[in-house]
């Protein structure tokens, strides 16, 4: 091994040639002497060697002798190698140079792993003399851990006051207001001996999630109810939850902690068993499960959670799950065996429509649907939650409110600004009064939050060419669209021209040409003859073909000079026949249209199923065809 070392990392001694490569080969040896030893140490060698004016000296034979000096520890060589006797010299140093560094190679592995092991054993040391103070100490606390104890404790008992929405949050079902109707078909499934899953379908802000929580508290209640008086009520956020392929986690379903990836319990991990971690699923045993935005969920774990609805418990498994083992505890076999309970009513919450939930979970479900809230809703809402909150206001703010919103979250949220902005100014005016909500300070809290008016009214008086109200669904919220046309003579007969926005849609697109043969039918005018221009003002867009009867009236009011009535909006799609035919929405669209303050609405005869009935609502008029329309929208039409 020592002639292996020579051979592969010292050069050839015996191509010396010259001075100038005797000069080199010993700077060479002096630098590999100084990286072996280090500068300070080689010094002090030296000196106690007395070669340190020899290794200074410029002559190659007096250095050289100086390395032989440090690198045998000789001091008593005194004569320099004659030229002859450099290569031989020179070899000897390497030699012996390459001994010494793969000797200290060998002596820092050994130091390396010894310090390492005595590291460990050190470690080992301590943390047994840890457990047996502990022991001895007869519990796990020290000074650190109390005063961390104390701190929290001491935290535990400093509370800013409830937040504006905690304090008027409705407290009994009669405080939701304006959905007298979902709430009975909510009690309904409930009230039964056996309770029905269900999805609760409406726009954001009305009360899905309290009245499902106060449902349960009334349901208990009840003589033929299933629920007993200690059901819980779990509430998860559907957005929240996500499938994990792996399975190592599921806060809704439940996982199992494996001893070595994830760690069970201490007294677990030495045995090797694995511990199965109920989720959300379990927790709501006997009671009712809410997820809010369960279209939102994962759709895998959306069939997950349907196979526990079937089998009403949820089964675990691992490969670190050894039935036969004597040391897993009767719990966890009880659970890897027969599974962990989950016996619970879903009730799931959506902002989307049904169509866009999955079918298979919509299926075992049955369907609640919370209308929009109304301005005398949103009204009884404000004049409730100033109450709770003692304070006076204008006798115009609720209606103020009401004109920006039509969600009672949002509004309890304004009136909550506003309070807080009443009770800052009295502070900053030094006023010692009750604090006071005027409109004016309503007015500012708006303008700070960036608001809009959430429907504006529509003017509905007299009648204008072109212009007809129209109908449109956004979400659970129904628009009236303004849509208008106008009519020129072409240039040449026979060879006009249609455009229409193309903002609106390709199936707004087609009600207009619908629209023209249908006018053709009726007046034997034909539009080719017209240069016509068909717009939806603010470039609204509409999602079906409910468009055609009002494109159909705009049309014929440009082309014949008939001005249309501004009391009444229409909707309904128009086949080549002239037939008025069903649409969706109707409730959505009907409650736009009180919003806008339009007293007549023309819907499809086949929908008249679907009206809602509105106290205080717009006069609703079903029509078959465009024939029965058109006398609502033209007093010429009986003439013609």
């Amino acid at each position: 091994m020592k002639k292996s070392l020579t051979h592969k990392t010292l050069p050839d001694i015996n191509k010396f040639s010259g001075q100038d490569q005797v000069r080199r080969e010993i700077n060479a040896l002096y630098n590999l002497l100084s990286n072996l030893l280090g500068p300070e140490r080689l010094v002090l060698k030296a000196g106690k060697l007395e070669a340190l004016s020899l290794l200074r000296s410029r002559k190659p034979e007096n250095r050289l002798l100086g390395l032989q000096r440090v690198v045998f520890e000789n001091p008593s060589l005194a004569a320099p190698p004659s030229p002859e006797q450099i290569p031989a010299a020179l070899q000897a140093l390497y030699d012996e140079l390459a001994e010494q560094m793969a000797r200290r190679a060998v002596e820092d592995s050994l130091e390396r792993k010894t310090a390492e092991r005595l590291q460990e054993k050190y470690e080992e040391y301590v943390m047994d003399l840890k457990k047996q103070l502990l022991k001895e100490q007869s519990g796990p606390e020290n000074p650190q851990t109390l005063k961390k104890y104390a701190l929290l404790e001491k935290m535990k008992h400093q509370k800013l006051n409830r937040t504006a929405l905690e304090v008027l949050r409705p407290g009994t079902l009669s405080e939701v207001v304006g959905q007298s109707a979902a709430i009975e078909a909510l009690l309904s499934k409930l009230a039964s001996p056996y309770p029905q899953h269900m999805i609760i379908y409406g726009p954001p802000g009305v009360g899905k999630t309290t009245a499902a929580r106060l449902a349960l508290e009334a349901a208990k209640r009840l003589p033929e109810s299933a629920f007993l008086a200690d059901a819980p009520f779990v509430e998860v956020d559907g957005t929240t939850l996500r499938w994990d392929p792996r399975e190592t986690t599921n806060p809704l379903l439940g996982s199992v902690h494996d001893p070595i990836y994830q760690g069970a319990k201490r007294d677990l991990i030495d045995g090797g068993v694995p511990e199965p971690k109920p989720g959300l699923v379990t927790e709501a045993h006997g009671g009712i499960l809410f997820i809010d935005e369960i279209g939102e969920m994962d759709l895998h774990l959306q069939s997950k959670l349907l196979k526990v609805l079937e089998d009403k418990k949820v089964q675990f498994d691992s490969a670190y799950y050894d039935p036969s083992d004597s040391q897993v505890p009767k719990y966890i076999k009880k659970m890897f065996d027969e599974g962990a309970p989950a016996d619970f009513v879903l009730i799931g919450a959506t902002t989307r429509s049904p169509s866009d939930i999955n079918p298979a979970l919509r299926s075992r479900c049955t369907a609640v649907f919370f209308e929009p809230l109304t301005p005398s809703d949103i009204r009884a809402i404000v004049t409730a939650a100033a109450q709770k909150l003692q304070v006076c206001l204008d006798q115009e703010v609720p209606e103020l409110i009401s004109q920006y919103t039509t969600e009672g979250r949002q509004a309890v949220n304004i009136l909550a600004d506003a309070f807080g902005l009443a009770l800052y100014r009295r502070w900053q005016n030094g006023d010692a009064g009750p604090a006071v909500i005027t409109a004016e300070v309503v007015t500012d809290a708006l303008r700070a939050g960036r608001f809009s008016q959430s429907t504006l009214k529509k003017n509905v008086s007299g009648r204008e060419v072109g212009r007809v109200f129209g109908l449109g669904v956004s979400g659970y919220l129904g628009d009236v669209l303004e849509i208008e046309a106008v009519a020129f003579p072409a240039r040449e007969a026979g060879k006009g021209t249609l455009r229409f926005n193309e903002t609106a849609g390709s199936m707004a697109r087609d009600s207009v040409f619908n629209a023209a043969a249908v006018l053709r039918s009726l007046t034997g005018e034909n539009i080719h003859d017209y240069d016509l221009h068909v717009n939806v003002i603010g470039g609204g867009r509409i999602d079906g073909p409910s468009a055609g009867l009002a494109v159909t009236v705009a049309l014929l009011s440009a082309v014949k000079g008939w001005p249309v009535a501004q009391d009444v909006a229409v909707t309904g799609e128009v086949s080549l026949q002239g037939k008025v035919r069903p649409v969706g929405g109707i409730a959505e669209k009907i409650y736009g249209v009180r919003l806008s303050g339009i007293p007549r609405v023309l819907v499809p005869a086949e929908n008249r199923g679907d009206i809602p009935s509105l106290p205080g609502g717009p006069l609703v008029v079903p029509v078959a065809t465009v024939k029965e329309a058109l006398p609502h929208c033209f007093s010429e039409w009986e003439s013609a």
